[in-house]
């Protein structure tokens, strides 16, 4: 695996290094000694999938707050995401900053997201399905969000954005958050 820190510090872009031959692929996904590598020590509980429909399907900007924060460990395996993670650390240099990665089946990137971090993504294709790994079980008392469309973020999503939940549209802009 090819680890690739973004410009969010301790966020890490993962490119898989697939073995091909007459049978198809095999790759490796997790090892915890190459993330330890790269001081990722996350012990993964739960993992979940997400299935979305319809292009334009908009989840997020999510997070769990203490003290049950996570971090994730997130990849496309159908279709095709814009991943989108907000650094919501207060002491941190990119505190409020965010960074947009294309996340597909075809290209097999994960993104590792670092605990205080918000999470959300467009679906970009019909049928897109995306696998999660966290490091904390879900609590939905700590279970918290960020408007997608922000303005004070000013995420410049590369699509459409035709549905959107109820919770996720009433969410608190970034700066109520503080």
């Amino acid at each position: 695996m090819i680890f690739t820190e973004t410009d969010l510090k301790g966020a890490f872009l993962i490119d898989p290094e697939p073995i091909r031959d007459e049978r198809g692929m095999f790759m490796r996904t997790w090892c915890q000694q190459e993330f330890e590598t790269h001081g990722l020590t996350a012990t993964w509980v739960q993992s979940s999938v997400s299935v979305n429909a319809r292009r334009g399907t908009m989840r997020g900007m999510h997070y769990q707050a203490a003290p049950n924060e996570e971090a994730k460990l997130v990849c496309c395996t159908i279709g095709a995401i814009y991943d989108v993670i907000i650094d919501l650390r207060p002491t941190s240099s990119t505190y409020g900053q965010h960074v947009g990665i294309t996340l597909t089946a075809d290209n097999r990137r994960a993104v590792y997201i670092p605990k205080q971090f918000a999470h959300g993504f467009l679906a970009m294709e019909d049928g897109t399905e995306v696998s999660y790994h966290m490091s904390e079980f879900y609590a939905a008392s700590s279970a918290r969000g960020i408007r997608w469309d922000d303005p004070g973020l000013n995420i410049k999503w590369p699509g459409p954005i035709l549905i959107v939940s109820e919770k996720d549209r009433t969410w608190p802009s970034f700066r109520l958050n503080g």
